[in-house]
């Protein structure tokens, strides 16, 4: 199959046995995707049980660009499939904003269909300013929990760079910094 030897895949498991039949699978699926990208893409793919969840991630950085899938459902195989359909249509929705950005080679527009232009695009609808004053990690949850948000834009006291703490699916906090 052509698709599957232009994309590097990293495949992780988080409390699953990646069998071969398992990395197989998350190949020949993802590897279809392989006609939207230049070759050497590498796909960041973490497989991960829970209880009766079964999640898959997918990362595919490209040239400054992240696209990022996550599905969960009772099985692993019917995650796999709705990952890469989600994935598929966002490179479809945002192919003309992708094709902006991207410089040619590195993602290739040629199989993909057009987004239905009368389905209207998302917009800004509401802008919010708010004073940012300097806080710990710590105090920047606590203030998202207390205001019962999913996410929280604050000074970081200790780098005095903007940080971002949010609420992750798992319940846990996940922390975003810039990188320059």
């Amino acid at each position: 199959m052509k698709g599957v030897d232009f994309m590097k895949f990293m495949i992780t498991g988080k409390n699953i046995a990646l069998t071969d039949a398992l990395r197989d699978t998350v190949e020949r699926k993802l590897g279809k995707l392989d006609k939207y990208f230049g070759p050497e893409v590498e796909v960041h793919v973490t497989l991960g049980v829970q209880k009766t969840n079964q999640t898959i991630e997918v990362t595919i950085p490209f040239n400054g660009v992240i696209l990022r899938g996550e599905e969960t459902t009772g099985d692993m195989y019917s995650s796999i499939d709705n990952v890469v359909e989600k994935l598929e249509r966002q490179i479809i929705k945002h192919k003309t904003k992708l094709e902006k950005r991207i410089h040619e080679g590195t993602l290739r527009f040629t199989d993909v269909p057009r987004y239905n232009e009368e389905d209207k695009e998302p917009q800004v609808v509401r802008t919010k300013r708010f004073a940012i004053k300097p806080m710990d990690v710590e105090e920047a949850i606590l203030q998202m929990d207390l205001l019962g948000h999913n996410f929280f834009v604050f000074q970081n006291s200790d780098s005095e760079e903007v940080n971002v703490v949010y609420k992750r699916k798992d319940g846990n906090y996940g922390l975003i910094e810039p990188e320059f």
